[in-house]
């Protein structure tokens, strides 16, 4: 029996990996649009389990904001929402039907669901770049449990499922089945299925599905946009800056090496370099200090010195053209601590000092409202609180520089896993969906 086991777990990986080859020969670039869900959830960053001070395993981290794709799961196909998280490898649905969720996956209603035993070739290999290891759970299933930085965490059991996206069939994926975890259980968070891991690691949503290249588009707008799977030409695209992807062989204690990692070289203010080091933006002997650009975070958050050099001259900058918001108190969302007062009467924002990042063989501008966040429901008289999008990563005790979702509107982002590279654009984004049919 158990040797029957065997050549049925056989099997399945070679379907799998027969299929996927297949399925990447043959693709073609798949559309889907991008929706917005208000959150007060979804922090995407990996912990690393260590005893020393550098732990990040409680602090306060939650997003306003995310970017959410609608695809359908299983046979019969069932509809499902998911977070797009270029921090996360392992693609996660709810499961188990809780009160006050509205889409989740009934696994019990898919003749193509398979649960994966703990034996498995599966469960042994394919889980190592996982935060936390597997384990086997009282049935023999290969049991997940995922940490995120708001000490909130899911788990439940893998298994083999069929995604399909748009009118494509995809390969036999594994997925989390999400059945418990201390995951907020607010309504927002209740309306999305799960989230879609797009991280380097072979467990996730693209390398799975055998995209070598994904592309995502966010207007400024109303932060709708677009995701496009596969190869993306187009005449009216200008061609894309790019900066490649930081390779580490060595595991390290606080290196994410399955992240999208960059490296930070500078920041400039309307062309003022700041005054730093070098040596500030380079990731230290444990790995401590690397760049990541994240599609499940919100905003960026700087390493301590440097987000304290670029708010002063920030600050120095916008003297006379910004009034700030003298509440020594009041930081928002724990990092943002740069505020300013604006007359809500407003129908746009002020000339603002253009911030570029400076990344190794390209730039990226943030301008106008990518540089300041109106605050929902913070007014004070006739004036709306906005706030610096960029944040203090040592507030939320992450040792690392993160370039979030934000920062990206109107810029066309292209994640090149074949070339290990991150190329980017300046594009109305609003625009690009208009003439892609969204």
């Amino acid at each position: 029996m158990a040797f029957l086991r065997l050549l049925v777990q056989l099997f399945i990986s070679f379907i799998f990996l027969q299929t996927k080859q297949c399925f990447s020969s043959k693709q073609s670039p798949i559309l889907l649009p991008l929706r917005t869900q208000t959150h007060h959830h979804i922090s995407t960053r990996r912990l690393f389990s260590t005893s020393t001070s550098k732990s990040t395993a409680k602090i306060l981290f939650h997003h306003n904001v995310t970017l959410t794709a609608s695809l359908t799961i299983g046979t019969p196909p069932q509809n499902i929402t998911m977070v797009l998280d270029t921090g996360s490898e392992l693609s996660w649905l709810h499961c188990k039907n809780e009160p006050n969720f509205t889409s989740i996956f009934n696994p019990l209603a898919s003749k193509t669901y398979t649960k994966i035993p703990c034996s498995s070739v599966t469960c042994k290999t394919r889980t190592r770049d996982l935060t936390l290891p597997v384990t086997c759970d009282s049935a023999n299933l290969c049991h997940f449990v995922l940490s995120y930085a708001d000490s909130s965490s899911v788990e439940g059991n893998l298994a083999f499922e069929t995604f399909r996206v748009g009118s494509l069939v995809g390969p036999t994926t594994v997925f989390g089945c999400m059945d418990s975890g201390s995951i907020s259980n607010s309504e927002e968070d209740a309306k999305t299925t799960g989230l879609m891991g797009m991280n380097r690691g072979s467990l996730s949503f693209v390398n799975q599905m055998g995209f070598r290249k994904f592309s995502f588009c966010i207007s400024g707008l109303d932060s709708t946009g677009i995701l496009i799977l596969g190869e993306a030409k187009y005449s009216w695209l200008k061609p894309l800056n790019y900066t490649p992807l930081v390779q580490m062989s060595t595991p390290l204690p606080y290196f994410d090496r399955v992240a999208y990692s960059v490296q930070l070289e500078g920041i400039k203010v309307n062309n003022q370099v700041l005054r730093l080091p070098k040596s500030v933006f380079v990731p230290d002997h444990t790995g401590a200090g690397q760049t990541m650009v994240d599609s499940g975070t919100q905003f960026t958050f700087l390493l301590g010195p440097v987000y304290t050099a670029l708010r002063e001259e920030f600050l120095l900058q916008t003297r006379g053209v910004l009034r700030v918001l003298n509440e020594p108190h009041y930081v928002f969302q724990g990092a943002m601590d740069l505020c300013y007062l604006i007359d809500s009467t407003w129908a746009t924002l002020p000339n603002l000092p253009v911030v570029k990042l400076m990344f190794r063989g390209a730039e990226m501008s943030v301008s106008g409202e990518r540089l300041l966040y109106r605050v929902p429901g913070e007014v004070r008289g006739k004036d709306s609180v906005w706030c610096f999008t960029f944040g203090n990563s040592d507030k939320l005790g992450i040792e690392s520089f993160l370039i979030g979702h934000h920062q990206q509107q109107n810029v066309w982002m292209e994640y090149d896993l074949e070339n290990s590279r991150i190329g980017f654009a300046e594009v109305r984004c609003d625009l690009a969906s208009q003439r892609l049919g969204y």
